[in-house]
């Protein structure tokens, strides 16, 4: 059963037009609550995605942690490996636009450059295999231009495509927990209490 989080105060317009400056500090004070249960709401996300493998050789879960373990072990920083845990999380809430479910998930706590990638990872992990389903595996060209191109070709090329190995010893999505609160818990007693009701 859900947890669900009672605000101690709540506004009281029934439009946006009618509310006042008091309301909106009800809301703003809460707001670090409802940051925390984004975070919650990443986690319990990432274990959705062990249900589906798509056709592919291991779940999207398991995709989405070789990515992650593989950046890990290559030293990239947390926020990098956030990225790569995360590049997938919205496999199976918009399969035909995932990139930018992500994207648009990590975009207020990450550099332009890992935006960049992660919003665009689906276009440039196509150079694969999109040769193989009738599509121009050469549409990562039109953004040569960007340059952010390299350092997303690189994520791809060393991190992502190579993510679905059977045989790979991924860390476990628990080890990874700590990364995501770091970037998506405030650090605030509110939201931690919020936090911890939610696990």
């Amino acid at each position: 059963m859900a947890t669900v989080l009672i605000m101690n105060a709540k506004a009281s317009f029934r439009s946006f037009e009618e509310s006042t400056e008091a309301d909106w500090k009800i809301i703003q004070n809460d707001f670090p609550v409802t940051q925390a249960m984004a975070a919650a709401n990443i986690i319990e996300q990432l274990r959705i995605l062990e249900r589906d493998d798509g056709g592919f050789p291991v779940t999207r879960l398991e995709h989405s942690l070789q990515t992650a373990t593989r950046a890990a072990e290559d030293g990239r920083d947390d926020e990098y490996i956030m990225c790569a845990l995360l590049h997938d999380i919205g496999d199976t809430l918009a399969p035909m636009n995932h990139p930018s479910i992500a994207a648009g998930i990590i975009k207020p706590y990450v550099s332009e450059a890992n935006h960049w990638m992660v919003e665009h990872h689906g276009i440039f992990q196509g150079y694969y295999f999109w040769h193989h389903i009738g599509a121009d595996r050469n549409t990562r060209e039109n953004y040569r231009d960007s340059p952010y191109f390299e350092y997303t070709e690189e994520f791809c090329h060393k991190y992502d495509q190579t993510a679905f190995d059977p045989d790979y010893k991924s860390a476990s999505l628990d080890s990874f927990i700590p990364i995501i609160e770091k970037f998506f818990v405030p650090q605030t007693e509110a939201a931690t209490a919020a936090y911890s009701a939610l696990r």
